[in-house]
C-alpha cells in the first residue's frame, strides 16, 4: 500500500519524507489556507514547491464545477509538473472532465467517493484514483472501512485499474484497517502515519535493552 500525506505543510512532508515511506501527497485549497498560501500564483507555485520535495504523485484540485473550467483549471495544474494529479470531484460534469483528462493523458484523482457507484463511475471515466472519505462516512454513521473492502471487491471482480485511495483518516488503526480492506493508498495527516511507530511494548523493550547494555 502507497502511503500518501494530506497537508500543504512543507514541513510535514519534509518529515514524512525522510522516514523513506512517503509516496506522494494530497492537499487542496483549504489546506492552503491553513498554510497562509493565497491567491492562484502563489497556489500554484506551492504545487511546484511539493513536487520538488517528492518524488511522487502530486494530488491539486480543481475549484470549478463546470466541465469547461474543470478541464480548463485542470490543464493548468498539469501542466505545472509531470508527477501532478488534478483532483476532480464526483460530480457529472466531474466524470465528463476524467474521461477528458483520461483520453488526454492527463492522471486524475476524483474526490469526494461516499458510495460503491460513484467508484464504479469513477473508474469507468478512467480515474487514476479514488479517493473514499472513511472518516466522514464514519461521521454519518456508516462503516468507512467496509465501503473500502466493498469497491475492492468489485474492482477485483471487474479488472478496474484504478487505484482506491482512502482519504479522511483519523488515526494509526485508521490505515492498518484499509491495508486489510484492500486500498492501494492511504493519504493523512503526519501524526498517524507517525502513530504507527508506537507500541508501549517496545518501549518497555527498548528501556529493557538499554537498561542491560548500560550495565555491560
Amino acid at each position: 500500500m502507497k502511503f500518501f500525506i494530506d497537508t500543504a505543510n512543507l514541513n510535514q512532508i519534509k518529515e514524512a519524507a525522510a522516514l523513506g515511506i512517503l509516496d506522494g501527497v494530497t492537499t487542496n485549497p483549504s489546506l492552503m489556507a491553513k498554510e497562509g498560501i493565497k491567491g492562484k500564483d502563489a497556489i500554484l507555485n506551492h504545487y511546484k514547491a511539493i513536487c520538488e520535495l517528492v518524488d511522487g504523485d502530486i494530488s491539486a484540485e480543481v475549484l470549478s464545477t463546470d466541465f469547461e473550467g474543470i478541464v480548463e483549471e485542470g490543464k493548468v495544474l498539469a501542466a505545472l509538473h509531470p508527477n501532478i494529479v488534478v483532483k476532480v470531484p464526483m460530480i457529472k460534469d466531474g466524470i465528463k472532465a476524467i474521461k477528458w483528462f483520461t483520453d488526454n493523458g492527463i492522471k486524475t484523482n476524483c474526490t469526494l467517493i461516499f458510495s460503491a457507484g460513484q467508484a464504479i463511475l469513477a473508474a469507468k471515466a478512467g480515474a487514476t484514483y479514488l479517493s473514499p472519505f472513511l472518516g466522514r462516512i464514519d461521521d454519518s454513521g456508516w462503516d468507512g472501512v467496509q465501503l473500502i473492502e466493498e469497491i475492492a471487491g468489485i474492482f477485483r471482480v471487474q479488472g478496474f485499474k484504478t487505484e482506491i485511495l482512502a482519504a479522511s483518516i483519523r488515526s494509526a488503526n485508521h490505515i492498518i484497517q484499509c491495508a486489510a480492506a484492500g486500498a492501494h493508498v492511504c493519504t493523512c495527516p503526519l501524526d498517524p502515519i507517525l502513530g504507527l511507530l508506537k507500541h508501549p511494548l517496545t518501549d518497555i523493550g527498548l528501556a529493557k535493552f538499554l537498561e542491560d547494555a548500560a550495565k555491560m
